[in-house]
């Protein structure tokens, strides 16, 4: 509620005026100097973008290269295993081990040189006859090798009691050997040779009463390990 008797008071001084502020004014100069660090800035990208792309390019090719020419070890197969005279009480006396293995190299572009291959048999873990199979090799890339040899003799060691335990597995149904096959193999690619690799396949087949090969064990690929 107002007061009737009291005065309004006036003020002497005016509201003050709030200033709006003044946008800077740029010399050309300045104009220039954006426009040019504008320009930098674009062709630096375009440049950062060229070069990663070339980057992945030649990452790409690099990858491609090295699935082509990545070597891949050879491929053991053993195809044949036989013990003649395995029904023979006294089949020890000559006895005898024939075999047909196959060496594969599946590589498209890159050749094997092998070394000494030496073959050997065991029966229970124990080596019962060991042999030079060929005194070295060189394998183009997409061939197969074969070798066909028999352990006799002195390179096979069979006593009466180990023969009879090969007639108490017969009796059985199957007499297991495990075949080891070793050679140090190097890789090649045109002048470029890789460093000795140790091979090592390890075939284990069993045969059946008349001493072939079961079918289990017929052209079972090997494994093969590098050490």
């Amino acid at each position: 509620m107002s007061d009737p008797n009291r005065i309004p008071i006036i003020s002497a001084h005016p509201p003050e005026k709030v200033q709006k502020p003044v946008k800077p004014h740029h010399t050309p100069r300045y104009y220039v100097h954006r426009v040019k660090e504008s320009l930098a800035t674009r062709v630096s990208k375009i440049v950062c973008a060229i070069f990663l792309t070339l980057l992945l390019i030649l990452g790409i090719i690099t990858f491609i290269l090295w699935l082509s020419l990545r070597p891949h070890r050879p491929r053991v197969f053993i195809h044949d295993f036989s013990v003649p005279g395995l029904s023979q009480a006294n089949g020890f006396e000559n006895a005898e081990l024939g075999f047909n293995i196959t060496l594969r190299n599946s590589n498209q572009h890159i050749s094997i040189d092998y070394d000494a291959l030496d073959g050997s048999v065991f029966y229970k873990d124990q080596k019962i006859g060991s042999k030079s199979l060929f005194p070295g090799v060189h394998q183009d890339p997409k061939t197969t090798t074969t070798v066909t040899d028999v352990l006799s003799g002195a390179t096979l060691t069979v006593t009466s009691q180990r023969w009879m335990e090969f007639l108490g597995d017969r009796a059985a149904g199957s007499v297991t050997f495990r075949m080891e096959l070793t050679s140090a193999i190097r890789f090649k690619v045109s002048t470029w040779e890789s460093k000795r690799h140790r091979m090592h396949a390890s075939c284990t087949v069993a045969v059946g009463p008349n001493g072939n090969i079961l079918l289990a064990s017929k052209d079972k690929r090997c494994p093969v390990y590098f050490t």
